[in-house]
């Protein structure tokens, strides 16, 4: 019987099967919750701040047009030009939303290898040394998600544009035209939607190819599918399990803040036949309810969000400890050989 491989870290040094992947993954959160939960709370942070500053200064600037929209005459509907002025005004704002929600996913996918290069040998992780790791591949991580995004949507985008004119610009009398084209959109789905998942799955560990190795963004593309080829359907599963998984303690998280802030709400509350309770009270019942809703949210979206991407992380260990003896240098590193007396 061969001896048990050794486990400096989160992880035992030889090719991992699929309960090692997720308690190799639960094992990194519960050793270093501290600073990973620190910085994507900074991250998240960050981008709440950006999003409440930019609808601060869309409310600021555009007052006038919220009056003109608003604060009209009763029976009278505001002009077509002012809605479009208003909703135009909300677009920088969401310009700003999409760039943090971007940059902070690229974020955590680079968070998250940072950590497990340390985590598989058992090193000390402090707040600062993780986020001076990840802020210095984020560029190259921010790229390969980019990437992967238009790869992977490119083809809908462009069937979209496609159909959606058609099915809407159609006028055939007979009735024949908008059938078609949600024909010509149902397939054109069927085809894009298993390619797109193809190449996600093939393209997921490039954010771990960009950090462990310091690799560019098309480099680490490279890289992920030599190491994805010929082991996409378990990369492919284990990834959906981490996810699946990550919902699932979420939402078990995400229960008790539930059930406090019923316990809030429901006492407030009036019964059948009772008079009507203060505004004040509803008022407070409903506060309760939903900053105990808003802080289960925060913390179960923590872990949803950190979870899978560690998971996702192993595998890139996986891959490269099955295909190119990577073990071997882990435990040398783990476990130097004493120096040769003189």
């Amino acid at each position: 019987m061969p001896p048990p491989a050794p486990q400096p870290g989160v992880i035992p040094l030889r090719p991992l099967a699929t309960g090692d992947v997720l308690s190799g993954a639960f094992g990194t959160f519960r050793r270093y919750w501290k600073p990973l939960i620190g910085v994507m709370a900074v991250v998240q942070g960050i981008g709440i701040l950006l999003v409440a500053a930019t609808l601060a200064v869309t409310f600021a600037v555009a007052h006038d047009r919220f009056c003109a929209v608003f604060d009209v005459a009763p029976g009278e509907d505001p002009r077509g030009s002012d809605v479009a002025a208003f909703f135009l005004s909300f677009v920088p704002a969401g310009v700003v939303l999409l760039i943090t929600m971007t940059v902070g996913a690229a974020m955590f996918s680079a968070l998250c290898p940072a950590l497990i290069q340390e985590a598989v040998l058992g090193r000390t992780v402090t707040f600062g040394s993780l986020w001076r790791r990840s802020c210095a591949r984020l560029p190259s991580v921010l790229g390969t998600v980019l990437l992967t995004a238009l790869m992977a949507g490119g083809p809908m985008l462009v069937l979209y544009a496609i159909c959606i004119p058609l099915i809407i610009t159609s006028t055939d009398p007979d009735g024949s035209g908008p059938p078609a084209a949600f024909g010509l959109l149902f397939l054109g789905l069927l085809l894009c939607v298993p390619f797109s998942i193809w190449l996600m799955v093939r393209f997921s560990l490039a954010p771990a190819a960009a950090v462990c190795e310091g690799l560019g963004p098309v480099a680490a593309l490279r890289r992920s599918s030599r190491l994805v080829r010929d082991g996409w359907w378990r990369v492919f599963g284990v990834s959906l399990l981490g996810y699946v998984v990550a919902m699932a303690v979420g939402y078990a998280i995400q229960m008790p803040f539930g059930f406090v802030g019923m316990f809030g709400l429901f006492p407030t509350l009036p019964g059948a036949g009772d008079p009507t309770p203060e505004l004040s009270t509803l008022i407070f019942g409903f506060m309760v309810y939903a900053a105990a809703m808003l802080l289960g949210g925060v913390i179960s979206a923590l872990f949803q969000f950190s979870f899978p991407q560690l998971v996702v992380a192993l595998l890139y260990v996986d891959q490269r400890m099955r295909k190119e003896e990577l073990a071997a240098a882990l435990t040398a590193t783990a476990f130097p050989a004493p120096a040769a007396a003189p």
